[in-house]
């Protein structure tokens, strides 16, 4: 819908074909027994780079949806207690020194780092379409490539400033949505604790999926057609120039030109002919991928007490989790999870009374064995350990429960091995580095989303949108 928007801007007609019968992709909603889920994304953090991206249409955040700021951030459980992130950097200087002296001030010296980076990572090499190293070869960038520690990795850096593990845990855990290890991840992407700490953890009213209401809105404000219910069979190539998208149920919509919105493997290793793929099987293979997720939808029928919106739960061991999805690419034995109450804060997605849930479990993406009892396995061992923090049963509290994980990415996504957020940040997958968002051999196919730049996330895939159309607009005239 970004892309969409961009390109109606810029005086084209624009049509979207979706395989759903409502918008959003992976970001959609749905109801059931009175509750509302949000079925993706549930973190709204970078509030600029939605206010930037409603700005370019003349329009602002809060024409189409109201943001609440979360107080806490999130509260992480550990295995010896709960600790809230509070919202305000001062209350988080004072809980940091209490448990290293010396923190806060060195917690100050990170978020100047942190704000640098993001301040030029962000105008400087997110909104690059990554097709040359020319694009690079800017006096700021230049000048503060030592500064923006690219070959630097988040675990060495944060170790330089922290030396307790509760400390360095809480400032390496923004990279788990970078889809990486922190050893393995970039310094760089310190701007993430930028992003935490300083423009902070907010809440869309309604669900994050006001925020996919609002975009449909604007593109349809913008003259955009959307056609539901499409799930496109493949794409008519002819001397290098597709021509035509065919549906399943026969339809053939011509366009000048294409932009791919699904998952990029798909597009181009099941919707082209074999002649026109830029990447090889193997070449895919040898990727290396953000994690999976294993999700949950429950409603309670009751309250849990004194809980908050957003909850990790780090009572376990990080490094053997993040060995099962990495390294051995296994089912975790003892996992790490995440737990959304939206109802915390929105009393409108549940029936009064009760209880919205969202979990979530990083798994490695293409795992084998996505089983109904692997995935009740899994949901026991989250709710005996919701049970020993917070001292509710939510098993005897279950009005409605809905799991969903590899299989059903692959079945409504078409994601490559079932993948839940696309390449993971590494330095190798970086910039050009990332599946070009421009086909090397079809001349006017483009492609947005998580699997090319700038990457994974729901700011990324709006900036992702705005960066495709401005090279097709480059490339082609309206």
């Amino acid at each position: 819908m970004s892309a969409a928007s961009f390109m109606a801007r810029e005086g084209w007609q624009v049509q979207v074909l979706e395989k759903h019968d409502i918008p959003g992709g992976r970001a959609r909603q749905f109801s059931s027994d009175g509750f509302t889920f949000d079925m993706g994304p549930s973190w709204y953090w970078m509030p600029d780079v939605f206010e930037r991206y409603f700005a370019q249409f003349g329009r602002k955040v809060s024409d189409y949806y109201e943001l609440i700021r979360l107080d806490p951030s999130y509260r992480i459980y550990w295995n010896d207690g709960p600790m809230d992130i509070p919202a305000s950097y001062e209350e988080l200087c004072e809980l940091l020194e209490s448990l290293e002296p010396g923190a806060a001030a060195r917690l100050d010296d990170f978020m100047r780092e942190a704000e640098y980076k993001y301040r030029v990572g962000i105008n400087k090499l997110v909104f690059k379409p990554g097709q040359s190293l020319g694009e690079l070869i800017d006096p700021e960038l230049i000048r503060g490539i030592f500064r923006l520690d690219v070959f630097n990795s988040i675990k060495r850096h944060v170790g330089k400033y922290f030396k307790h593990p509760k400390i360095r845990q809480l400032m390496e855990f923004p990279v788990i949505f970078l889809g990486a290890r922190p050893q393995d991840t970039p310094a760089l992407y310190s701007l993430m604790n930028y992003a935490d700490i300083k423009l902070g953890t907010w809440y869309p009213k309604g669900g994050m999926y006001s925020i996919v209401e609002g975009m449909h809105r604007l593109a349809t404000e913008l003259g955009v057609t959307f056609h539901f219910g499409q799930n496109v069979k493949n794409i008519e190539v002819e001397s290098g120039v597709a021509r035509c998208v065919v549906t399943d149920d026969g339809q053939r919509f011509e366009a000048d030109v294409i932009i791919g919105g699904a998952d990029y493997h798909h597009v181009e290793q099941h919707l082209l002919p074999a002649e026109y793929r830029s990447h090889s099987e193997r070449w895919w293979d040898r990727r290396v991928m953000a994690p999976g997720s294993l999700l949950y939808y429950v409603g309670l029928d009751t309250r849990i007490p004194d809980i908050p919106h957003h909850m990790l739960f780090f009572d376990v061991p990080f490094d053997p989790h993040a060995r099962d999805i990495y390294i051995a690419k296994q089912w975790p034995e003892k996992p790490l999870f995440y737990l959304c109450a939206s109802s915390v804060t929105d009393q409108s997605v549940a029936p009064e009374g009760c209880e919205n849930l969202f979990f979530l479990i990083p798994l490695a993406a293409g795992l084998d064995g996505d089983t109904e009892d692997v995935r009740e396995k899994y949901f026991d061992m989250m709710a005996d350990r919701l049970m020993q923090h917070t001292g509710t049963d939510i098993r005897k509290h279950i009005r409605y429960k809905r799991s969903y994980c590899h299989r059903d990415f692959i079945e409504d996504y078409n994601a490559f091995k079932g993948n839940a957020y696309g390449l993971a940040n590494t330095l190798l997958q970086t910039a050009h580095l990332k599946p070009s968002c421009r086909s090397s051999k079809v001349k006017n196919l483009f492609y947005t989303g998580q699997l090319t730049v700038p990457g994974p996330g729901v700011p990324p895939s709006l900036i992702s949108g705005e960066v495709v159309a401005g090279q097709a607009v480059k490339h082609f005239q309206a």
